[in-house]
């Protein structure tokens, strides 16, 4: 294979952040997968991040998710940050806040590049950058009717 130089779509976009945003809506799955189309991408990788019955043996009835003004911006930050470290094609990362119910999606990041394997680790390092990095907490509600905040970050 001739060097990436000669193939520009190897090579990360001009502009590959495609959507970010924080949401008190439901999330698209389709409008995340949308964002990142992109001709020159051979590999997309999609995390889907959802509402649990469980956590730590207590079972989870409802959770609230509320985030810092800066979430939003704090996302925008991790994912230039992946952009710039791996051949991203686009990239995208919604972030649901307020009132879930299990079941429901809390968080949809996706990343398209040349190939798979630089898809599945630009997606992996998105998702786990935003949930140590982004100040976006979770107050869940079990059951036995204890309650618990859990910080992102």
């Amino acid at each position: 294979m001739a060097p990436t130089s000669e193939h520009p779509g190897e090579q990360a976009a001009q502009d590959p952040i495609r959507l970010i945003g924080i949401r008190e809506t439901a999330l698209s799955l389709d409008e995340v997968f949308r964002a990142v189309g992109d001709d020159a991408a051979g590999g997309t990788a999609l995390f889907v991040g959802t509402v649990r019955n469980h956590d730590g043996g207590a079972d989870v009835e409802e959770l609230g998710y509320s985030c810092h003004p800066s979430a939003e911006a704090e996302m925008r930050r991790i994912a230039e940050k992946v952009a710039a470290a791996y051949p991203v094609r686009a990239l995208a990362a919604v972030h649901r806040v307020g009132d879930l119910a299990v079941g429901d999606l809390a968080v949809v990041v996706a990343v398209s590049c040349p190939h798979r394997g630089e898809a599945f680790e630009a997606c992996r390092k998105l998702i786990d950058d935003l949930k140590h990095e982004v100040p976006i907490w979770k107050h869940q509600r079990f059951s036995d009717g204890t309650e618990e905040w859990v910080g992102a970050c």
